[in-house]
């Protein structure tokens, strides 16, 4: 079997980096809104994840509006428009009861999966 090149193994890894963010974007927001003392616009929230997630999370701030936007629509927050002395309208997002029990729900999940994984690659890598 041949080696793949250094460019075919860069491209499946982003290829596997974006698969696995697909998830755990919504359950990262959902976390960093219900540790929130309150309502956080969108570069609030982008600086968060950067700061917390230690880059890993960390990306274009324009992908997380299609998230909030999901996550939203799945009642799982609720936003709000307000002005802004330094530019456009900012929209707020605060998490609500069933994004409380989501966030439960799903970080339980995370953690199972990651344990799960986590056993599996114990045994196999050096």
């Amino acid at each position: 079997m041949d080696t793949p090149d250094r460019d075919a193994l860069d491209q499946a890894l982003r290829k596997f980096q974006r698969e696995l963010s697909a998830g755990t974007v919504s359950l990262a927001l959902l976390a960093v809104l219900a540790s929130a003392p309150g309502p956080m616009y969108g570069y609030q929230i982008a600086k968060t994840l950067e700061r917390s997630g230690e880059g890993v999370l960390s990306g274009k701030q324009s992908a997380l509006y299609p998230v909030l936007r999901n996550l939203e629509n799945a009642g799982f927050l609720a936003s709000h428009v307000e002005p802004s002395v330094a530019g456009p309208p900012r929209r707020y997002y605060a998490i609500t009861a069933p994004g409380r029990t989501a966030l439960s729900e799903w970080a339980a999940a995370w953690r199972a999966t990651r344990t799960s994984v986590d056993s599996v690659l114990e045994g196999l890598l050096p």
